[in-house]
């Protein structure tokens, strides 16, 4: 009997633990056309550069900030707090595909010269 509720809590446990926020560093980018910025001067694209990071960044903070709840809440209740309030990886994936894309933009506009090694 206890061996049996032991599995029965390890398989939840672990089924949990799968649910939990995701780190920022493994969210990829999701696929965001360069085309969208060719318009802009290379002073604009700087511009939607820095605009793009400080969102990334702040999502990332976000995202990290429910991950590490999801790991206290997990260890406590044993149900991963974004599962109830939702996380940010969406957020985190788009502003990671905003900044390759202007980085592509700014790179074909010839805004930012490529480093040759």
């Amino acid at each position: 009997m206890i061996v049996s509720s032991f599995k029965f809590l390890a398989l939840g446990l672990a089924l949990t633990v799968v649910g939990c926020a995701t780190r920022p560093e493994s969210i990829s980018a999701s696929f965001v056309s360069h085309e969208k910025y060719m318009g802009q001067t290379c002073p604009q694209l700087t511009d939607s550069m820095a605009d793009a990071r400080t969102k990334l960044t702040a999502f990332s903070k976000q995202q990290d900030n429910k991950a590490n709840l999801d790991a206290a809440t997990v260890f406590f209740v044993l149900i991963p707090a974004s599962k109830l309030s939702g996380d940010h990886a969406g957020d985190v994936a788009k502003y990671k595909g905003e900044v390759e894309a202007i980085e592509t933009a700014q790179i074909k506009s010839n805004c930012k010269k490529v480093a040759m090694n």
